[in-house]
């Protein structure tokens, strides 16, 4: 059986179990899997997805970027295969590859390469302000934010993610966070300060959104 599910064909498997309902759920292959009684009908079925094509479109577009996600590595604007090889004791990029020994060993050489070019790059921009406090700066992934400057407690907090975009849209982030010890809102005055560190801020607010 199958399905036109957000323009592609996708292959619908039922399993038969005791169950009362009809679930719906994607595995790690993409196939719609629905579980339910063996009385219930394709029919059925094929009538419980086109109720749900909003919801079941929202999923299979979750699942396919979790598929992209365990194939390719983003680091730094560019896309590498993730090559999981025994034999190597290091994490090594060479061309289009990023080889490492396992998955807990990619992630902590992500925490780890994070932490150092986040901090590098900081390092780098703070001397050009002036007369801002001393901050902390902290990391964490955030699923609405780039960024975030507490002139409260003086931290700059950045979301792990941009290790995944070009650096030069991890500088603006860092710039935009630091004109806040300037201005706390987003008034004219504080794209005043983001236009002379960074004069295409606008360019780099479209591509952060895309």
């Amino acid at each position: 059986m199958k399905k036109i599910i957000n323009g592609e064909e996708v292959e619908v498997e039922i399993v038969y179990k005791n169950n009362k309902n009809i679930y719906l759920r994607f595995n790690e292959d993409g196939i719609l899997v629905a579980t339910c009684n063996r009385f219930v009908t394709e029919r059925e079925i094929n009538k419980l997805i086109d109720n749900n094509i909003k919801k079941i479109e929202k999923m299979y577009i979750a699942t396919k970027k979790k598929q992209e996600s365990d194939l390719f590595y983003n680091y730094l604007g560019r896309k590498y295969t993730i090559v999981y090889d025994n034999a190597s004791k290091d994490v090594i990029f060479s061309d289009d590859f990023i080889f490492a020994k396992d998955e807990k060993i990619l992630d902590k050489f992500t925490k780890k390469e994070t932490l150092r070019v986040f901090k590098n790059e900081v390092d780098r921009i703070k001397p050009y302000f002036k007369n801002i406090p001393n901050f902390t700066l902290k990391l964490r992934n955030m699923k609405t934010r780039w960024g975030v400057c507490n002139r409260t407690n003086n931290t700059v907090t950045l979301n792990t993610e941009l290790i995944k975009k070009d650096i030069d849209l991890l500088d603006y982030v860092i710039i935009h966070e630091l004109c806040h010890f300037y201005e706390a809102n987003h008034s004219s005055k504080f794209w005043n300060h983001v236009s002379k560190y960074y004069p295409n801020y606008k360019e780099a607010r479209k591509r952060l959104r895309s």
